[in-house]
């Protein structure tokens, strides 16, 4: 098939504040040295910002650097953090912890929507000069015959039927190439798992973790918690969870009398009954929280995976022309749960290092590495290096957790071991006879609490349900047999959409797994937690899925 092709100097892979960050940086360095240089993003969501969900806690350091007259060109703060407060909750009672982690000290940060934050930023770098094309998915990764440079990226087909056939609206992908690819696809980028397979990125590595996370925002009444309480940044530890299962919950005080309000999950859990959804709703019920949200109505709701394996589960951040950035390269500070400064650090300091590649004509591994060099020399780098052990000890059961913890806490990261061993999220299922989850049957009221299908709705995802499925099981028999007789096919319950479904045969017949795609947020949890690694999550038609504006 003929294909157009385009040419830029950078071409960048995702609109996310990576992506963002490090197309306003060039543009910077560009006018510094008073060169031109032609800059592309791409973008899979129909516009900026609808695939963007965070808690969000922003730390201003990055955007006070890239951009330090932020607050006057109208950066879109919902609320600058007053206090911050930390729970430890049972399944009745709340216990206020009399001192707050140090790493989850966040007075005088921001309080944000990532989705605006991020069409706020794009909006800055388009009127520098950066094309934003957003609506386009990047499938494939382009390589020079040697099969190790990168070229740039192809973007997916449209107007496939579900057959993978030709409707009369085809329109074929198109080649955008470029002397530096940037891939800020977030976690677990499909594409950089491609270069992954390819170039070995993550090589003698930990392997990366992840926690999902599902969020809210819930509109409140005119009396409420905030307009009392000086702490509007709150976190919960405990219940529904419990200590042996990673994860908790926030509340954050927005603008416009709103709350932002989610649970984080690691899903290095072991419990295969486990629904990561139900998790939701018990922490929502909780005394603290019901109080904190009564009378509220949700107006959104999402759901994403983030990296947690730290430092040592970063991958090579440069190759042959190419860079990897933001949440795709593990820039998180998992103690802290917050990544967005993070993120826009390794675009800036991407790009800076870019920029020297293009001006002397070199887009090796070797020129391009310069952006490792500058991270090791950065304020990230010591960030996500305390954290180098964080993922690892979390996960520990019982008092072994605190130990490690607390050795930790006092030693920079550095803990009892350095570095302790790291297990994927996949191997750490037990079979269904160990479950120990209370399953408990909610009443939804359509408003505050709302079922899983109602949260899809509210997401706005949406796909062209004729086309082929971007869901691929490799094996079905997997599911309906091995997978269902020893974990009772657990894809049903940690998927936040409502994606997967089992179908019993009234006739006593094998269940069939139904996946309903078009429900899908786009979080991948399903390709990392599955524990036969036997789904893997492809782009569907550029434009597709969730439609954030305010998460």
């Amino acid at each position: 098939m003929e294909r157009e092709s385009i040419n830029f100097d950078v071409l960048i892979v995702g609109g996310g504040p990576a992506g963002l960050s490090c197309a306003i940086k060039l543009m910077q360095a560009a006018k510094e040295r008073n060169k031109e240089i032609e800059v592309a993003l791409i973008e899979k969501g129909a516009e900026i910002g609808s695939h963007a969900l965070s808690g969000a806690v922003l730390n201003p350091m990055a955007l006070a650097t890239l951009i330090p007259d932020y607050k006057e060109k109208g950066c879109p703060i919902e609320a600058d953090v007053r206090e911050d407060e930390f729970y430890f909750l049972t399944k009745d009672k709340a216990y206020k912890s009399p001192k707050t982690p140090k790493y989850m000290h966040n007075s005088g940060f921001h309080i944000i929507s990532s989705s605006k934050l991020c069409k706020w930023l794009a909006d800055i770098a388009e009127g520098m000069g950066v094309n934003i094309f957003p609506g386009f998915a990047g499938v494939e990764v382009l390589f020079k015959e040697d099969g190790k440079t990168i070229t740039g990226v192809r973007t997916g087909d449209k107007g496939l039927d579900k057959d993978g056939g030709k409707k009369e609206s085809f329109e074929p992908g198109i080649d955008l190439l470029a002397k530096a690819t940037v891939f800020a696809e977030g976690a677990k980028g499909s594409l950089v798992e491609s270069i992954a397979e390819k170039l070995n990125l993550f090589d003698k590595n930990m392997p990366q973790v992840f926690e999902t996370g599902i969020k809210e925002v819930i509109e409140l009444g005119e009396d409420n918690y905030f307009k009392t309480s000086k702490g509007n940044d709150i976190h919960t530890l405990g219940y529904p969870l419990g200590l042996n299962t990673v994860g908790g919950g926030f509340i954050y005080e927005m603008k416009n009398n709103r709350a932002a309000l989610g649970i984080i999950i690691g899903l290095c859990y072991e419990d295969c009954e486990l629904d990561i959804y139900d998790e939701f709703i018990k922490f929502k019920k909780h005394p603290l929280v019901a109080n904190i949200i009564k009378g509220g109505k949700v107006i959104a709701q999402g759901a994403r995976t983030v990296c947690t394996g730290g430092y040592y589960a970063m991958p090579k951040l440069a190759v042959d022309g190419g860079a990897i950035i933001g949440g795709s390269a593990g820039f998180q500070n998992a103690p802290g749960l917050k990544g967005i400064h993070l993120s826009m650090y390794s675009g800036m300091i991407a790009a800076d290092a870019i920029i020297e590649a293009i001006e002397q004509d070199d887009c090796s591994a070797s020129s391009l590495n310069l952006y490792k060099e500058l991270f090791e020399k950065s304020p990230a780098k010591t960030e996500i290096y305390e954290g180098r052990n964080f993922a690892q000890a979390i996960s520990k059961k019982g008092i072994s957790k605190f130990l490690h913890l607390g050795t930790q806490y006092f030693t920079k990261g550095k803990g009892l071991k350095d570095p302790m061993p790291l297990e994927p999220d996949y191997k750490t299922l037990t079979d269904k006879s160990k479950s120990r989850v209370k399953k408990e049957k909610h009443k939804y009221d359509d408003s505050l609490y709302v079922d899983k299908m109602t949260g899809v709705f509210l997401s706005k995802a949406l796909h062209r349900e004729d086309q082929p499925c971007h869901l691929i099981i490799h094996d079905t028999k997997i599911c309906v047999t091995t997978c269902y007789k020893t974990y009772n096919c657990p894809c049903v319950r940690f998927c936040p959409g409502g994606v997967y479904e089992l179908k019993t045969d009234a006739n006593g017949g094998e269940p069939q797994l139904s996946v309903n795609f078009s429900n899908c947020l786009h979080c991948k949890t399903c390709e990392i937690k599955d524990p036969y690694q036997n789904i893997k999550w492809t782009c569907p038609e550029g434009g597709e899925g969730p439609g954030y504006t305010v998460l």
